[in-house]
């Protein structure tokens, strides 16, 4: 199976490799990328070798055929055409996108439907302004629903994590619900809660989110 996923006008989304574990080291290390995600704290490199990255690519194997975590580049003809980034080649890392079956803390449990798959993202804080997240979000919704089946694609994110929520509204997901959990370990903005967004296949079909079909 080739290890191409998407491409956009500006990316590539491939499979990671194990020789992709500096890049994901650097990604979930980073305190910015992770400041609205899981405890709010960099992943240590011993953890992201001996538990993350295993984990992910056992996903290509274990999830079906489409699913997963995704490695996002930008394309060389991105690169050439953006300021600050020189020519450059095909293959600067930027982050991941991913589609998998819900598993985050809101999206399980009732609150889950049959056919519903989480949509997910991390950049670089040097790749975020470009509308790579969008692009990304984009391409990954078409696919869930032109390729997949999915009956819904749902995502989750902290209230206060206004860039993420965007990202979202542009692709068409809308939001569905607050939810409040009681952390063990709070972080910063917690205790505004999370939300859940979300659209449905009819959604898409009937060009709610026409700009990503």
């Amino acid at each position: 199976m080739t290890d191409l996923r998407l491409r956009t006008e500006r990316l590539v989304l491939r499979r990671f490799s194990p020789a992709d574990l500096p890049a994901v080291t650097a990604l979930c290390g980073d305190p910015e990328v992770m400041r609205h995600l899981d405890d709010g704290r960099p992943v240590p490199p011993d953890r992201v070798a001996t538990e993350l990255l295993p984990g992910l690519l056992r996903e290509y194997a274990e999830l079906p055929d489409g699913l997963g975590r995704w490695a996002l580049e930008a394309r060389a003809t991105a690169q050439a055409a953006e300021p600050g980034t020189g020519t450059g080649t095909e293959g600067r890392f930027l982050g991941w996108a991913a589609l998998r079956p819900p598993s985050s803390v809101g999206l399980v449990g009732p609150e889950r439907r049959d056919g519903d798959v989480e949509l997910g993202y991390r950049l670089l804080p040097a790749a975020r302004g470009r509308g790579y997240a969008t692009e990304a979000a984009a391409a990954l919704v078409r696919a869930a629903f032109a390729e997949l089946g999915a009956e819904r694609v749902v995502a989750t994110t902290m209230t206060v994590n206004t860039a993420s929520r965007r990202v979202l509204e542009r692709v068409g997901l809308r939001h569905v619900r607050t939810f409040h959990v009681d952390w063990p370990d709070p972080i910063p903005g917690s205790e505004h809660g999370d939300v859940v967004h979300a659209l449905t296949r009819a959604e898409w079909a009937a060009g709610r989110a026409g700009a990503v079909r």
